[in-house]
């Protein structure tokens, strides 16, 4: 389920949806990758032995992997037409509340939170919630900022 609205000024008319995106694996080599990327080869995400025997009972992804599948989780959930560009504009929160254990799957909840019509466009706030499948707490929570430029 998405959300539409014809340009960036009428996200306001939206305020309170939401809107749940499809369900998103999370295998081993989507966490390996991560942690070339990034440097952080700590052995609870990339050694599945060592991880089998420590506090989670398995690898678990890098808190920054599952914030980072945010892009991949919540595109098209609200389309804006009448669009320039739209513009990351930053976290105003974020929490990690529970690990997501290697091939555990995941999806996004987004509510429209708010928005403010700015000098450069409308900047809109969403709070996210990434859950687990199966799991009644979610891996994290945020609230995320999105500057949307009209054309």
């Amino acid at each position: 389920m998405s959300i539409a609205v014809d340009s960036p000024a009428a996200l306001a008319d939206a305020l309170g949806s939401r809107a749940a995106s499809e369900w998103l694996a999370v295998e081993q080599d989507r966490i390996d990758a991560f942690a070339e990327a990034t440097g952080d080869h700590q052995w609870i995400h990339v050694d599945p032995e060592r991880a089998a025997a420590g506090p989670f009972g398995g690898p678990i992804a890098h808190g920054y992997l599952t914030l980072s599948l945010l892009p991949a989780l919540t595109q098209g959930l609200f389309t804006i037409g009448g669009l320039a560009m739209s513009v990351n504009y930053g976290l105003d929160r974020l929490r990690f509340l529970q690990p997501v254990a290697a091939g555990s799957r995941v999806r996004a909840v987004v509510e429209l939170a708010s928005t403010e019509e700015t000098a450069r466009g409308v900047r809109a706030e969403y709070d996210v919630t990434v859950e687990i499948e199966g799991s009644e707490k979610p891996a994290l929570v945020a609230r995320t900022i999105t500057l949307y430029v009209p054309a």
